[in-house]
């Protein structure tokens, strides 16, 4: 029992940071790519664009993530007693 509300819980956790961290990664990927271009090599102009994206993308995403979270706590609370 346990086992599976850890597996699912993981992979609730993993469906949801999988677009915030993909988000992450192609800007992350492409600031990379334009400072090997103009061989500025600053951490900062890689940081901040890449938190800025993070961000725009969890304003964006948050109402998909709370309803996933919220479906899985209604899904927790209603097999209770099945799990007793």
């Amino acid at each position: 029992m346990i086992q599976s509300l850890a597996y699912e819980a993981i992979q609730l956790a993993l469906l949801i940071s999988l677009p915030l961290l993909s988000i992450g990664l192609v800007v992350g990927l492409g600031m990379g790519i334009l400072q090997t271009i103009t061989q500025v090599q600053e951490q900062t102009l890689s940081f901040v664009p890449k938190i800025v994206a993070i961000l725009i993308s969890i304003m964006i995403l948050l109402p998909w993530i709370m309803g996933r979270m919220v479906d899985y706590t209604e899904y927790l609370w209603i097999n209770i007693p099945q799990r007793l």
